[in-house]
């Protein structure tokens, strides 16, 4: 199993997550393939004139094409950071995450982002979960968030979050190297970044989702 270090940053504040995803090698792999990707912007303003702005930079893929050395494997480690600003200094959880699809068309759906706790777009994908070690088959897809922090709740038991928590109306979530693995699609296999923010001010508790560029794995 590949292991690859994850660092998220929120408003001023460091937090190391490790993300375990990947897969087993049973042979030698062919060359990686270096992708700088554009990133994305997006500015909403909600119901109660809020103005939630996110962005998208740095952001790339560096593609290993069959790391199993058969047609069926993929292996990818991706990079990127997700900068959000919310006016009137409002607070909010950043979702970090990935569309994975095989032999679908991951392109429609929130090209330019859209107000919706959905990340699915129209993909018909088969669930949100956390951790990007994935077995599709053609026409699926699937959505995940790179993040998987180990905290103490309230009452002193281990709990996991998907998010990063941000106040005083800014956060960003940074990662490197954060490997997305599949297996089991014979056919062409894309991705696509993801940052969805559930706002929270005096008056609305909305969700504004800022979709990424699609790749292709191979």
């Amino acid at each position: 199993m590949i292991n690859r270090k994850f660092m998220a940053k929120v408003a001023g504040v460091s937090a190391a997550a490790t993300v375990a995803v990947g897969l087993f090698s049973t042979g030698a792999a062919n060359a990686d393939t270096f992708i700088p990707l554009p990133g994305g912007h997006i500015t909403k303003t909600l119901s109660d004139g809020t103005v939630v702005d996110i962005a998208l930079v740095g952001e790339s893929a560096n593609i290993n094409p069959s790391l199993g050395s058969t047609p069926v494997h993929r292996n990818a480690w991706v990079s990127g950071s997700a900068q959000v600003t919310v006016s009137d200094g409002g607070s909010g959880k950043i979702y970090p995450g990935y569309t994975v699809g095989c032999q679908v068309n991951i392109a429609g759906g929130g090209v330019s982002g859209d107000a919706s706790g959905s990340v699915s777009g129209d993909t018909g994908d088969v669930g949100v979960g956390t951790g990007g070690e994935l077995t599709l088959g053609p026409g699926q897809s699937s959505s995940f968030y790179i993040l998987d922090r180990e905290q103490a709740d309230d009452y002193g038991s281990e709990s996991h979050s998907k998010n990063n928590k941000f106040k005083n109306g800014a956060g960003s979530v940074t990662w490197s190297d954060t490997t997305i693995g599949l297996t089991g699609c014979a056919g062409y296999a894309q991705a696509r970044a993801f940052v969805s923010v559930e706002v929270e001010t005096d008056n609305v508790i909305s969700w504004v989702t800022l979709w990424g560029a699609p790749f292709s794995l191979g």
